[in-house]
């Protein structure tokens, strides 16, 4: 079965390009699940009900998030209501929403999807490690095919929780750098890992936002609004086949998109 994850969906640019090319990717390379990090899908900043509802129309089934998912209050019921819109599993207990979902894929068969977050240089919240450990033990032995987004600032962090779940998960995929690595490869115990997927949005920008606005900001030190850039988009994405009577990785594969504004 083929996975296709999408890299952090930023703003409309980033939204745009995944309702114009979404349905044809799922057609051409046969995908069975997708799964979009979706935390600055909401004008680069959080994410929203209706942009969540928005990209589940276009046939995304699950959204994953990070430390950005907190960033619109209005998204805080919402997290208890829909199942398929993940925030980090390793919050507190008490906070909204979840960090895992499991259901069938289009070939009906179950997946387990995983959202994992940091702690270098980001939020002091509980053990990404020890919940991962937390989470696999809960799960029916019978879901075979895993798939974990690990939302982390550092790629040592990254890296270190690729080979801690080598064999056992499908694929480890970072998120939250918005820049893609080339590291794509299938791990000895056959786990499919890149640090980071990159983002989908605009090019022609610092991680998303238009480049004067952040010039300013490190060249002045004042805080500056930031606003999503304009021009070039692409589509980052990683697709990962994955046997499913083992959930070991048989191949993984960068896959972008290029549209011109």
């Amino acid at each position: 079965m083929n996975l296709l994850f999408i890299g952090d969906i930023f703003a409309s640019p980033g939204r745009r390009i995944v309702a114009e090319c979404l349905s044809g990717i799922i057609s051409a390379e046969n995908i069975d699940l997708v799964v979009a990090n979706a935390e600055n899908a909401a004008g680069g900043f959080g994410i929203t009900p209706l942009v969540a509802e928005e990209l589940f129309a276009m046939g995304i089934d699950v959204l994953t998030s990070g430390n950005h998912i907190w960033d619109k209050r209005e998204i805080y019921d919402y997290l208890d209501r829909q199942p398929r819109l993940l925030r980090p599993a390793n919050y507190p207990g008490h906070s909204p929403g979840c960090g895992v979902h499991v259901g069938r894929a289009r070939n009906g068969v179950e997946v387990a999807v995983i959202n994992l977050q940091g702690r270098t240089h980001m939020l002091a919240i509980d053990d990404p490690f020890r919940k991962a450990d937390e989470i696999l033990a809960s799960l029916d032995p019978s879901v075979k095919v895993k798939l974990v987004d690990f939302h982390a600032e550092i790629t040592s962090e990254k890296a270190a929780m690729g080979w801690y779940l080598d064999g056992r998960v499908s694929a480890v995929i970072g998120t939250h750098t918005h820049v893609a690595t080339a590291d794509t490869r299938i791990l000895p115990g056959g786990t499919a890992y890149q640090t980071d997927a990159g983002m989908t949005g605009p090019y022609d920008s610092i991680i998303g936002v238009e480049k004067s606005i952040v010039l300013r900001r490190f060249l002045t030190g004042i805080p500056v609004r930031m606003e999503a850039a304009r021009g070039k988009v692409e589509l980052h994405s990683v697709i990962v086949e994955v046997d499913e009577t083992t959930g070991k990785a048989i191949s993984v594969r960068r896959f972008t998109v290029e549209r011109d504004r």
